[in-house]
């Protein structure tokens, strides 16, 4: 694969992880292929051209699936036509994220990098994808990529009013975005955020049935599906003793931890 920038993992022959390791927020994008069409989930913080790498592996078209619309999730959407994003999000995408400035997110896209840069970039021109998408996805629809390959989505606010987690349910794999990872805090503790709606999330994917690899954006790549019952109890924990709010600081659990 002819990159520095990005490293490609083959998780299964049809299912790639497409990573950014030498940005300090490690983030991972995914491709799923089918037999009539791909899902692309992410493109990552746009340092990179992802589509370099998506033309590289696959002819198929490509649907964009937008876990969330922060700006290390929607860097390289200008360069697909076919990108969806929840309702909840749709603002954000076409007229900017909301409660976070433009000089905020080019101090946080240029910093702890360590790797070399691609050719031509520069974070104080940087500037976040804004457009309209070519659709919204809905809590519950199923988008079918040919060849038995169903991806379900699953409207999980709290980290974004938008935020959606993908389950593809022939391989087992969940993907979960920005609402479950492990290392570094889950964060919902800006103005935009929701601690409630972040912890009835994580009591929800916990109820997936037949989970057998869970894939967060950052971090890890691919993580045991114990975590998920774990999030399970995180969110008992958590609503019983009245911490799903703000200012409650950071709450710690077996893998993974929670900042409001």
């Amino acid at each position: 694969m002819d990159n520095s920038w990005f490293t490609i993992t083959a998780v299964d022959e049809t299912t790639f992880a497409i990573s950014e390791y030498g940005h300090w927020e490690q983030v991972h994008s995914f491709l799923l292929l089918g037999k009539d069409r791909a899902a692309l989930i992410d493109t990552g913080l746009g340092i990179g051209n992802i589509r370099s790498i998506t033309d590289q592996l696959t002819t198929l078209p490509i649907l964009v699936l937008t876990t969330h619309v922060h700006t290390d999730h929607i860097g390289s959407h200008g360069q697909f036509e076919a990108i969806y994003v929840h309702e909840a999000d749709r603002d954000w995408l076409v007229h900017g994220i909301r409660g976070l400035s433009l000089e905020q997110i080019r101090r946080d896209i240029g910093r702890d990098i360590t790797i070399k840069t691609p050719e031509g970039f520069n974070p104080a021109a940087y500037t976040p994808f804004q457009g309209e998408p070519a659709g919204l996805l809905r809590d519950g629809e199923q988008l079918d990529l040919g060849g038995g390959r169903t991806v379900t989505v699953y409207h999980t606010p709290g980290h974004s009013p938008g935020h959606l987690c993908f389950y593809d349910e022939s391989r087992g794999f969940l993907f979960t975005g920005d609402l479950l990872y492990d290392m570094t805090p889950v964060y919902a503790f800006y103005p935009s955020t929701d601690p409630a709606a972040l912890t009835r999330s994580l009591a929800r994917i916990a109820a997936i049935a037949g989970v057998r690899r869970v894939y967060g954006s950052h971090n890890t790549l691919g993580l045991e599906p114990e975590i998920l019952r774990e999030a399970g109890r995180a969110a008992v924990y958590l609503r019983e003793r009245g911490l799903d709010h703000f200012g409650t600081g950071i709450h710690r659990f077996k893998g993974f931890s929670v900042q409001f």
